[in-house]
């Protein structure tokens, strides 16, 4: 009776169970990927529903006593936000939006620079007003963007850069204290900046994935 063979390159042979782990994941892997370039438009409206509305429930669950789980989404948003108080909304109470001299008024002083509210004058979504017209406008363009997903074309960057003029002016003039921002400049920029954001890279995306999808899958055997 022989000795095994060795292989030419001197390594031991695979075990059977790693190479038909190997052949399965070869042919996964193919077919995993034409799956997300069929559904990306989906799990991308997914993501940015997600990051549009749960800045506005941690005020629900300020205001239903689920203080715990609103605690966590203010935290997982402070690296994204300033969350200052003065710029950003208040739900369930008697005003929308309050200026820092009507907060200190209201508060009888200093006011925290992450003050979330009370129950009288109501609890502040976890990001301020640009970034939540921003995470808005986006979603709402995205959920667009399925009924022109075969004719929109990526916007011109000279359009892109015109659009997203009014949050540069806006915010790097309040930044340097030049001006004020009022609610209407901060909403109205922050959506102009999200729905040049989606025009953008959607529709070249979606050209992208439909070639990815659309292309001959290659045979797995050899």
């Amino acid at each position: 009776m022989g000795l095994p063979t060795p292989s030419s390159s001197g390594a031991p042979p695979a075990p059977r169970s790693l190479a038909r782990f190997a052949a399965r994941l070869a042919v996964l892997l193919p077919s995993l990927v034409r799956s997300i370039a069929r559904h990306w438009l989906a799990l991308a409206n997914l993501l940015l529903g997600l990051q549009a509305t749960l800045p506005f429930l941690a005020p629900y669950l300020m205001h239903t006593g689920h203080t715990r789980s609103a605690t966590w989404l203010y935290k997982i948003y402070a690296p994204l936000c300033h969350q200052l108080p003065e710029r950003s909304f208040f739900l369930f109470g008697p005003q929308w939006t309050y200026t820092l001299p009507e907060l200190m008024q209201l508060t009888g002083g200093d006011v925290p620079l992450r003050y979330i509210g009370d129950a009288a004058l109501g609890f502040k979504t976890t990001v301020c007003q640009r970034d939540s017209a921003t995470y808005l406008a986006m979603w709402l363009a995205g959920l667009v963007f399925i009924f022109l997903r075969r004719r929109l074309r990526p916007l011109p960057l000279k359009v892109f850069a015109l659009l997203c003029l009014p949050i540069a002016v806006d915010g790097f003039g309040q930044l340097l204290a030049l001006w004020d921002s009022s609610p209407f400049t901060r909403i109205t920029s922050g959506a102009l900046f999200g729905l040049a954001c989606v025009w953008l890279a959607f529709p070249a995306i979606e050209s992208g994935m439909r070639d990815l999808h659309e292309s001959p899958q290659p045979d797995p055997t050899p």
